[in-house]
Order: structure tokens, then sequence, then C-alpha cells
């Protein structure tokens, strides 16, 4: 028996744009590791732009912005898999159209389109899914590993990804008076998928993230699928309410010795 005791299990995962997608890398660590996996995504162009990559495979279509598209799907799931034993909500957006700006010029709708797109909806899903999750079910989400840190490209989705992990404690402990479902949190530092690449200046950040990794190598996708499928899976009983943190030591390396002074003495850098 495998320790992540998952197969036979059902989850549902929600979020995959393409093969660098965190959702696609946990979706299939989760096959290879013999759980079904039905897929939802956006909308019917990114089915087609996926029909390669998940030929044969369960997919669905959700626009987590519509509640109406919540609950069709979650009738249309549990018609074919009525007893789903985890949930992935990958999902996140951002209106960039007109670059980063001060955060205090955040518009509403905008603030509000990504807070129900990028944290509201996992509300909304487990509440549509709820009379068919099994009693052990386990909900993950993928966060960010550093709420305290404003960065400035990040603009406002850095609060919005804290009420993220605020909204999966409070579905932990509402759940809790009459399931055993758990809700956790994978929290990555920043990594090379497509969503980030609209983010601007992320290249930049990126390359500085990897300086400050203990180990100078910066996190991988696979690394964050490892511990989302853990998350996912009963091995991880015990955890529920949490964050697991997975940036190789980024947030506690601020003031390396080779960082700090590339930042003092820029044009003397051998010194």
């Amino acid at each position: 028996m495998s320790f992540l005791n998952l197969e036979g299990r059902v989850i549902l995962v929600m979020g995959v744009a393409n093969r660098k997608s965190v959702a696609f890398h946990i979706a299939k660590t989760l096959e290879e590791e013999g759980a079904t996996v039905i897929y939802s995504v956006r909308s019917e162009a990114r089915k087609e732009s996926l029909n390669k990559l998940l030929d044969g495979k369960p997919v669905c279509i959700c626009d987590v912005e519509n509640k109406e598209e919540i609950d069709a799907l979650a009738v249309a799931v549990t018609k074919d898999f009525p007893n789903i034993h985890g949930i992935v909500h990958s999902i996140a957006f951002a209106n960039y159209s007109e670059g980063i700006k001060p955060f205090h010029e955040t518009k509403r709708e905008d603030f509000l389109q990504a807070t129900q797109i990028s944290c509201f909806s996992i509300v909304e899903v487990v509440n549509a899914f709820k009379s068919n999750l099994a009693d052990d079910a386990s909900i993950l989400a993928i966060g960010i590993s550093s709420h305290q840190v404003t960065a400035e490209n990040y603009g406002y989705m850095s609060p919005i990804k804290a009420a993220l992990d605020g909204a999966m404690r409070y579905l932990a402990k509402s759940f809790s008076s009459s399931t055993s479902i758990r809700f956790n949190t994978v929290n990555p530092s920043l990594l090379k998928t497509s969503a980030s690449a609209g983010i601007p200046g992320y290249l930049e950040s990126y390359l500085y993230s990897e300086k400050i990794t203990f180990r100078g190598r910066a996190v991988q996708t696979q690394e964050v699928a490892n511990a989302g499928v853990f998350l996912l899976s009963p091995s991880s009983s015990g955890i529920n309410g949490g964050s697991i943190k997975v940036d190789a030591g980024m947030d506690c390396n601020y003031f390396d010795k080779d960082v700090v002074r590339l930042a003092m003495r820029p044009e003397n850098p051998g010194s």
C-alpha cells in the first residue's frame, strides 16, 4: 500500500491552464498515485487548448465568477462521481490591464472581481459540493508564501491571497461542527508558471527570490505539487486549517550576505 493511500479516491482539480500549472502537476501526481481526477477549467476555449494534454480525461467547464456555473459544476460532476474525496482550488485572477498602480489607487471593481475569483469562490464551491463530500475529504487551495511582504508588482493580490488563507481556516472551523473534512493551503514562493508571466516585473522578482533561498535555487512547481498531494492524502489527517510554506527557506534569508553586499555596493559586486 502506498504511504499516501490515494488509490480509488476522487479529486476535483480546478485551475489547470497548461502543463506548467501547479494544478496540472498536482493532478498528474494524484493520477500516478491511483486517484481519479476530474478537471474543471474556466471556459470552452481553455478546454479546447487542453485537448491534447487532458485527452480522455473528464473535463468540465466552470467560470467561478458565476455562481450558477459553480452549482452546475457540482451537478455535472456528482452525477458520475457521487462521492468526492478532495477539491483543489488553484484559481486566481487580477486585472493588470492598466499596469501596476499604487495600492491606494486600486479600483473597487477590480478588487471585488479578484476577491470573488481568487478567494470567495472556494466558499461557494465547497457549499455546492457539501452533500457529496466524503467525511474525510480534503480541500486544498493554492496561496502564496509571504503575506507580510509588500511586493509592489503583485499589487492588490497579496491581501486577497491572505484572505484566502483566512477563509480556509474559517471553513475548517465551520465544517468541523458536522464533518471531518479538512481545509489547508500550500503556499509557494515565486514559480515559473504561465500565469506568473502576466505580472509586471515578475522575472526580476523571481531571480531575486532564487538568490535568497538557502540553496540558491528557486522552488520547482513539482515540489509545490508534492506538498499539495500530501495535504490531499489521508496521511495528512492531522493537519487542518494549516498552511504549508514551500519556499526553500526564502522567507528566512533576507539578510543573506551576498544579497546584502549587492544591494549596498552594487557598483562593486566583488568587494
